[in-house]
């Protein structure tokens, strides 16, 4: 019996449920990125190899279906989101920090949270400066593919401000001037600087 070939109508089949079950868990709140999400709905679906997984535009059309679908109020919330990282982004200059996810690609739900990417001189330089400002923050990592073959898991820190919550994660500096790749894709990962996302914020209000 030979393998199946990616083409395949029940692989393709297998994608569009991973990536409704993806979008689900994302409007829910339950995941915070494209590929932690899919790996969830995977595994809950019993989908394994990633011939079986959904890209990010798959997902991000499913959770465009689904918010419409059930008619969620979206453009208040994300307007909302897209404003507190500005000022994220203000207060955080220093290192360059360049907007990613849901609030920048505007599939952002009521649960969402800001994601900015952080490009310090010395990763130390972030703890630093958040523990001088005072601000009581969560450690963690983030698995971020810097390259097509390279993944590094990378330190980031989580907090809540005014009701908003979000993650702030530490890049090596040379990242900015190459983003991040998609996790199964050889595509740039979506990014803005805070001029970008103001000219977004200023669109949305005409």
């Amino acid at each position: 019996m030979s393998p199946r070939r990616p083409d395949d109508p029940r692989t393709q089949q297998r994608r569009l449920l991973v990536a409704q079950e993806a979008a689900r868990l994302l409007d829910a709140g339950e995941q915070v990125d494209n590929d932690q999400a899919r790996r969830k709905a995977a595994s809950r679906l019993g989908v394994f190899g990633d011939a079986g997984l959904p890209d990010a535009a798959l997902i991000r059309e499913a959770l465009g279906e689904r918010q419409r679908l059930f008619g969620r109020a979206q453009a208040p919330a994300l307007g909302v989101l897209r404003e507190a990282a500005l000022q994220a982004m203000a207060f955080l200059a220093s290192f360059d920090p360049r907007l990613v996810g849901p609030v920048l690609e505007g599939t952002a739900g009521d649960r969402s949270g800001v994601q900015l990417h952080l490009h310090p001189q010395d990763p130390d330089d972030v703890a630093r400066f958040l523990h001088d400002q005072r601000i009581p923050v969560q450690p963690g990592t983030r698995r971020v593919r810097l390259e097509r073959d390279r993944s590094a898991d990378l330190p980031c820190w989580h907090f809540t401000a005014d009701g908003v919550d979000f993650e702030l994660v530490v890049l090596p500096s040379s990242a900015l001037r190459q983003a991040p790749l998609e996790p199964l894709e050889a595509a740039p990962m979506p990014r803005a600087s805070a001029a970008a996302v103001r000219r977004l914020v200023g669109a949305s209000g005409d």
